[in-house]
């Protein structure tokens, strides 16, 4: 690949290298460079820790024996990634990008497929793609893996963007991997020797960290999972959300998209119940998976709806095929009739505890059920 073919638009490396002289290099002739405030960000946690972009980086060899140890910590994370991986390095191969995952701390914990050849692109893949290896800031300096797991976002970075000399061989997309209570265990990254530009990999990244995720989630212990969807979405789509359920009712882990739908937090400490987040009980939904409902039409507190599949813990995943679907109004009928029996026939406060009118509980309520 010629040089010209791999270096970023002219204009482009003209304005990364009148941002470093800037912001780096503290030239006032350059003032009022545009730069990404999280690249700003990390070069000045670069030279607040004494750093400088002419200093050699090394990458320190590792023992097999740390190798090792590395492996065993992230076991669960790599056998989540590992087929998310195989089918990444299958879709970049004919780019020379290739895949490196690493844990929170910037550790590589597994890699994909790397480019052939004993060219000098190939040997500084070589140098960054073995388990073990610290990718971190602290190590590094600049880099998407820093990037992506100091700032919980996904990044394209540039080769002139990093922060060392020795490391703006390299042009890296990369994602941060979110663990089933929310906390950061992670990152992907799609890095290239000096290769053409392709920001386009950022958007895939990113989609396949969310898969990571999803598979993670999906090795989590719990004895329901729940995958949500607002209505008219296809089941098992990648914007789905997933939630995993104790047996007591409680959430032992959800991925990204169920916490943004739901709009609940999660982490250590957090005890968080379907009762907070469905209006209807838990039970409902447990039995819904035992009869094999592939979908029911849930009702949130916020007035919203949206489509649960749920599925009972050890057994196999539901078919997403079929018409069959618990309709809205028959959760409604049944969450009704479970507050007036509560209340022991008084429609008046079961119809106070669910917040809604005596005439709706009326109205809703088969004949045979109503009391005073």
């Amino acid at each position: 690949m010629t040089a010209s073919l791999a270096s970023p638009l002219p204009e482009r490396s003209i304005s990364i290298a009148q941002a470093r002289r800037e912001w780096i290099d503290g030239d006032a002739d350059t003032q009022g460079a545009r730069v990404e405030p999280w690249l700003l960000r990390s070069w000045q946690r670069c030279l607040a820790a004494g750093r400088q972009p002419r200093e050699h980086v090394s990458f320190d060899p590792v023992s097999a024996q740390a190798a090792m140890r590395v492996a065993e910590r992230n076991r669960a994370l790599v056998s989540a990634a590992r087929p998310v991986i195989e089918r990444l390095s299958r879709a970049i191969a004919d780019t020379r990008y290739f895949a490196i995952l690493t844990d929170a701390d910037g550790i590589v914990v597994d890699v994909g497929a790397l480019p052939g050849g004993s060219d000098p692109a190939a040997r500084h893949a070589r140098d960054i793609a073995r388990i073990g290896v610290d990718l971190s800031e602290r190590a590094v300096g600049t880099t998407a893996i820093g990037a992506a797991l100091a700032e919980h976002e996904s990044v394209w970075l540039h080769r002139g963007e990093h922060f060392f000399d020795d490391t703006s061989v390299y042009s890296c997309a990369g994602a941060p991997l979110f663990g089933p209570l929310g906390e950061c265990i992670g990152m992907l990254d799609l890095t290239g020797v000096q290769v053409v530009e392709r920001p386009e990999l950022r958007h895939l990244a990113a989609l396949s960290a969310r898969s990571i995720e999803n598979a993670l989630l999906l090795q989590h212990p719990c004895e329901l999972r729940l995958g949500i969807a607002w209505p008219g979405s296809a089941p098992g789509a990648d914007t789905e959300g997933l939630l995993c359920i104790d047996a007591d009712g409680y959430v032992a882990g959800a991925n990204a998209a169920a916490r943004h739908m739901l709009h609940q937090p999660l982490g250590a400490g957090l005890a968080l119940n379907c009762n907070d987040l469905f209006a209807l009980p838990p039970q409902m939904l447990f039995d819904a998976a035992r009869r094999g409902d592939p979908v029911l039409e849930v009702p949130l507190w916020s007035g919203l709806r949206v489509q649960v599949r749920p599925q009972l813990a050890g057994r196999p995943p539901l078919s997403s095929q079929g018409n069959g679907r618990t309709r809205l109004r028959d959760v409604e009928t049944a969450l009704i009739r479970k507050a007036v029996d509560e209340a022991r026939g008084n429609v008046a406060e079961a119809a106070r505890a669910l917040g809604i009118s005596r005439a709706t509980v009326y109205r809703k309520l088969p004949r045979s059920r109503r009391a005073g």
